[in-house]
């Protein structure tokens, strides 16, 4: 039996179109395809877009309502989420279903990613927050709430540019990277902070090896750092000097690194760079084995295992993905003419037709008191008009609230001269 073999998924950013390829490891052969700016894993530009491999068709096109600025999918395959602006929108995959749509986050979303067993999902944004979801408690909330996320970590100071989950589900490990000059691993099942290094450049990429013994850091300058997680002694706070540690860096790109990926036997490194470029790094002696030039900067490259049937030229999928919904499933709007599949919300009770006793006891009681409740609020066409200038008024301050920061951060971040 053949040893499975790992590919390579690259997309770049090249234009009205960017490329995405899919290449064996070694970069033997390799085939290509446009399509709209999309990232496979985390980060995304525009529309999300569903391929097909290896025959390059466009399997489904997800519109959503403003530009896409980072993208995964569940490992298990059931769900996929987005961020658009401030808000995670979250589908399931067999029906097209939008399940939740939600609003946690004060700045626009940077990357999201799931654990392993697809039963948390993390999302870092510009707000410097990183938010750990449980998905149960996102799948079994009324359309009408937005859950709570479980863990809120704000230990980082400028906007976060990555994120990467290890193994072990809810007892996993998590890293963040953000512009703040740091890279910091927590503890998914607590929500404690385990290790802050502190780098000389801003970190926009981070990823993990299989066994946990490295973390890959991608810097600003195009630099790539390994952090050694079981060094002696244990210290949770920790600043990485390049000039003492020059054996643990790696070298080559010529702008900032976009984002990292490990071999499954932890002996490669795979990095993309806004230089046009993507990487193969022999990660024990640090040289670079192979380069792949590109004609924009890359969004993301990825490692993972071939699908069986990714090299036979006869492959379909053996199920068409549905259209995917623009609404909230359970919504007025969300009943589309000629949708099919089978939703599954855990946790959710059945809706019988017809009314439940409690249901016709509560329609009564809002009869009873519909008189009252017309005196207490008054004319309804002038609330209205007061609803709608606190809306606008929200808005603008929420505008200002942005170019705020956004200044803020440019000041800061400025190198000095």
């Amino acid at each position: 039996m053949a040893a499975p073999m790992e590919v390579a998924l690259v997309s770049d950013a090249a234009g009205p179109l960017c490329n995405c390829s899919c290449r064996a490891m070694g970069f033997l052969w390799g085939y290509g395809v446009s399509t709209e700016p999309w990232g496979a894993h985390g980060k995304s530009l525009g529309t999300p877009a569903v391929l097909s491999l290896p025959q390059d068709q466009l399997q489904q096109k997800i519109i959503c309502p403003g530009p896409v600025t980072c993208l995964t999918a569940s490992p298990n395959g059931l769900y996929i989420l987005a961020g658009v602006a401030e808000s995670i929108y979250l589908w399931e995959v067999s029906n097209g279903n939008l399940l939740a749509i939600l609003n946690r986050h004060y700045q626009d979303l940077t990357c999201l990613c799931f654990t392993d067993d697809s039963s948390h999902f993390l999302s870092g944004a510009k707000d410097c927050l990183a938010l750990v979801w449980n998905l149960y408690n996102v799948l079994q909330a009324e359309p009408s709430q937005i859950p709570d996320p479980r863990h809120v970590w704000s230990r980082h100071s400028l906007p976060i540019t990555d994120l990467c989950c290890g193994f072990g589900g809810p007892l996993a490990r998590a890293a963040t990277a953000s512009l703040d000059q740091t890279a910091k691993l927590w503890e998914i099942s607590s929500g404690e902070l385990l290790l802050s290094v502190l780098f000389d450049v801003g970190i926009m990429a981070v990823t993990l090896d299989l066994s946990e013994y490295h973390m890959f850091c991608g810097g600003m300058d195009g630099s790539i750092f390994q952090v050694d997680l079981c060094a002696w002694p244990v210290q949770r706070d920790r600043t990485f000097q390049t000039e003492r540690e020059n054996g643990k860096v790696f070298k080559g790109h010529r702008n900032q690194v976009t984002c990292l990926s490990v071999s499954t036997d932890g002996s490669l490194l795979l990095s993309g760079s806004h230089d046009e470029t993507v990487r193969l790094w022999d990660i024990q002696s640090k040289q670079c084995l192979k380069t792949m030039n590109h004609k924009g900067p890359v969004t993301n490259a990825f490692i993972v295992l071939a699908p069986a049937n990714m090299l036979n030229p006869d492959g379909k999928p053996s199920m068409p993905l549905p259209k995917f919904s623009r609404h909230l499933h359970g919504t007025e709007s969300s009943d589309e003419p000629g949708a099919e599949g089978v939703t599954l919300r855990l946790g959710l009770r059945q809706q019988e037709p017809g009314q439940s006793y409690l249901e016709k006891a509560e329609r009564m009681y809002s009869q009873m008191y519909s008189t009252r409740e017309k005196n207490l609020v008054g004319d309804q066409e002038h609330l209205t008009i007061q609803v709608s200038e606190l809306e606008e008024e929200v808005s603008n301050l929420r505008k200002i609230n942005k170019d705020l920061f956004n200044f803020s951060a440019r000041i800061i971040t400025k190198p000095a001269k």
